[in-house]
């Protein structure tokens, strides 16, 4: 099972995510479920980058594809306009994870 947290500061915002697990829905190299969350995950993380222009110094996280692990979290002092960005790109993920969540509640669990 994949297990998804979303973590959020008091404000609302997400200040970082984990991901751990495999699905298991099919054998490895054909899993969809697998390959779906890590596109949504690992996008969003080159995303924060690229397209909010946050940082790298702005953005720790920590990948083992191995044990189907990303942990990412954000600086606290990000400028305003990076944070309104990376809530849309962060939001978006969401979307997604939710998505498959509820078609395939049984190989993902999510928790906001």
């Amino acid at each position: 099972m994949i297990n998804i947290n979303i973590f959020r500061d008091n404000n609302g915002s997400v200040v970082g995510y984990r991901i751990e697990g495999h699905a298991n829905y099919d054998e490895h190299g054909r899993d969809i479920l697998c390959a779906a969350i890590s596109v949504l995950s690992q996008t969003t993380l080159i995303a924060l980058n690229k397209v909010c222009g946050i940082d790298e110094k702005d953005l720790c996280f920590s990948v083992d594809n191995d044990r189907g692990y990303l942990d990412v979290s954000l600086s606290k002092n990000l400028e305003k306009e990076s944070r309104y960005k990376a809530d849309i790109v962060l939001d978006t993920m969401i979307v997604g994870i939710e998505d498959l969540s509820a078609q395939y509640p049984e190989y993902i669990n999510f928790e906001k």
